[in-house]
């Protein structure tokens, strides 16, 4: 019964890897090359025991630092240097990958109606999501086996290494199986990625949260992160392998509930029904329009980065708490400018991330335009009076106004509970809204990329989230990577004044950037055929 389900997923897997024959190899090339750069980057830096052992100290007294990367749990090896500094975004990049292939080649293909072709043919019921997983799983298994390989050939310790890639790949297989799941969940794909990358979002801020609160905070919470799972690995100390045992168990149980919700539903259909919409017409403008299709989508990532901004605000208390409970600790504290300076780099740092991570429901707005297009709704819409200028300003405003409501329920959160457990709401609330607020800038230029491709490239609209990644890369690990500054002056939120030394200039260039670029998307979109 089982051999009769999977009949044609070898062809299916043959037919996926050709489909992706450059996605996967640009993905396969870039984590492992960052592996490779990463190890030689830290090897220059810390040459010496003690330049390492004073990284340890200064790293772990940093709750930026606890946050964005972990805890640094062996400074006596060059490799729990690299598990440090590459190990928790390595795993978020391969949840990412995995995310991505999944939903291509299940929900997305479902969606096109071309896997309803395939199963009239002779394929069995589970060869469709077999194929995916195969794809998705295999290649970050082959990523892990070659950034152990890449370890190695810098002579670090073999077990070390493939515990080190063996838990990054373990992410991949964990999301494997999400996206796995979610693609059961909705007839779009986009609302399954969506789904996916929530989840992938509120597990990294598990890890983030319970790490940043150190030693006197909730660090059990990074338990419930498969991104936290890598972390007690602890690859080139303990290697402690049992723990990928635990994302095998994940990875086995979301792939087999999604096989069994594959043979209970139809082809086409997901789990939650649509919504049907009214009996009569109650939508007059395109920006009531644009309101309906991406409403859900403000409202859930505006909800999402509140709870982000109270767990990060709750977080901030606990920084000064470590400096009172290590006398040591207080010594290196003061001398990089007191436990007050050591909280504005955390909400410095912070700040920053929450404007990366809002930078992703930026472009996903701007490319819901290009997915009404390629989905044959648009023609229709503009056959009509409506223009297309005001039909690109509907949904653009999404990306504008959208993300300053984004970023402002981030800084809400961290300013009503750092501001409460401060006693000093009315002064550190505003000091909040501001400080997340400045990213916007930075986010609307990306936005613009994404905007100008669409209008003037349609055809490479997706090189959107190449632009999101390469700038989370260069923002958070160009300086450690050692990347010449003019790589580095290519992200955008390099240039964003850092908290609490905000000034005007360049958020106002970067505004006209943004504008530059929107502009172009503009004016490129009225003379371009439609895509039909």
């Amino acid at each position: 019964m089982i051999g009769t389900a999977l009949i044609g997923t070898g062809h299916l897997v043959r037919l996926a890897l050709r489909r992706d024959r450059i996605l996967l190899p640009i993905w396969i090339l870039f984590l492992v090359g960052i592996t490779y750069s990463t190890t030689t980057a830290l090897e220059e830096l810390y040459k010496t025991p003690e330049s390492r052992a004073l990284l340890g100290v200064t790293a772990n007294a940093n709750s930026a630092f606890l946050a964005m990367l972990g805890p640094l749990h062996d400074t006596s090896s060059l490799g729990g240097l690299v598990a440090w500094r590459w190990g928790v975004f390595s795993g978020l990049f391969i949840a990412i990958m995995a995310m991505l292939v999944v939903t291509r080649h299940t929900r997305a293909e479902e969606e096109a109606g071309r896997t309803e072709l395939i199963s009239a043919t002779v394929v069995g019921r589970h060869a469709p999501l077999a194929a995916a997983v195969i794809v998705a799983g295999g290649t970050s298994l082959l990523i892990g086996v070659l950034q152990a390989l890449a370890l190695i050939g810098k002579d670090l310790d073999a077990t070390g290494a493939f515990a080190f890639g063996l838990s990054t790949a373990s992410v991949g297989l964990v999301f494997t199986g999400v996206s796995a799941f979610t693609a059961q969940l909705s007839e779009n794909s986009r609302v399954s990625n969506a789904i996916a990358g929530g989840f992938l979002g509120v597990t990294y801020l598990f890890r983030a949260a319970g790490d940043a609160a150190g030693e006197s905070g909730p660090q059990w919470l990074t338990w419930f992160s498969p991104i936290g799972w890598t972390e007690h690995v602890r690859s080139f100390g303990d290697d402690r392998f049992w723990v990928l045992g635990i994302s095998l168990a994940a990875f086995v149980l979301l792939v087999g509930v999604s096989a069994y919700v594959v043979t209970r539903r139809d082809v086409g259909l997901g789990l939650l029904a649509t919504r049907l919409g009214p009996a009569g017409g109650t939508i007059g403008t395109p920006f009531g329009l644009a309101w309906r299709l991406q409403k859900g989508s403000l409202i859930g990532w505006s909800l999402a980065l509140l709870v982000v901004g109270t767990i990060y605000g709750s977080v901030a208390q606990a920084v000064g708490q470590m400096v009172q409970d290590n006398p040591a600790l207080g010594q290196i504290v003061q001398q990089i400018g007191g436990a007050d300076a050591m909280v504005d780099a955390f909400f410095a740092t912070i700040t920053q991330m929450l404007g990366l991570i809002t930078s992703i429901y930026l472009v996903q707005a701007v490319l819901r335009l290009r997915s009404e297009e390629t989905s044959f709704r648009a023609e229709p819409l503009l056959a009509t009076p409506v223009s297309r200028w005001g039909w690109v300003a509907s949904h653009a405003v999404f990306a504008l106004a959208g993300g300053a409501v984004v970023l402002a329920s981030a800084g809400l959160g961290l300013g009503l509970v750092h501001g409460l457990r401060t006693d000093d709401l009315g002064t550190v609330l505003p000091q909040m809204l501001g400080a997340a607020l400045v990213q916007l800038p930075a986010a609307w230029v990306i936005a613009g990329v994404a905007l100008a491709l669409f209008g003037l490239f349609p055809q490479f609209t997706g090189v959107s989230w190449a632009v999101v990644s390469v700038s989370l890369v260069i923002t958070l690990l160009g300086p450690a990577l050692q990347l010449d500054q003019w790589i580095i002056d290519v992200a955008p939120f390099t240039h964003v004044p850092k908290y609490p030394d905000i000034v005007a200039g360049p958020l106002l260039w970067l505004t006209g950037v943004a504008a530059v670029l929107l502009a172009a998307g503009f004016a490129g979109f009225r003379r371009r055929d439609l895509t039909t």
